[in-house]
């Protein structure tokens, strides 16, 4: 296996989708925790670069963090909470993106089914 992502690393993707979450006024506690995480190896079908998956799967919430070969890191983490001021929307997960420690992000919202 290619080699996994240094801890330090690892820990600023997981403080920085729990940051997203933040903003938005909620939380979502310690969640996700780097040491939880599953690792695979992803080969990218056009340019054959090896890029390391962290899961984190099988509680209340899934997530998925993408580290790519050039440093780049794409990581997304589910929510599901109501959104704080729009009662017809929730948070379905955030995301975040880019070269750390410039990582940027966004939330992801949804609209409850009527």
């Amino acid at each position: 296996m290619t080699t996994l992502p240094e801890a330090a690393l690892g820990e600023a993707v997981c403080a920085a989708l729990r940051a997203q979450v933040e903003k938005l006024g909620l939380s979502i506690g310690d969640e996700p925790i780097w040491a939880e995480a599953v690792f695979e190896e992803t080969t990218d079908p056009f340019s054959q670069e090896v890029s390391v998956l962290a899961y984190w799967r099988g509680k209340a919430r899934f997530g998925k963090a993408t580290f790519f070969p050039d440093g780049r890191v794409f990581a997304e983490y589910q929510v599901l909470l109501a959104h704080p001021e729009n009662e017809d929307q929730y948070v379905d997960s955030v995301q975040i993106w880019g070269r750390p420690p410039a990582l940027r992000g966004e939330a992801v919202m949804a609209e409850f089914m009527k």
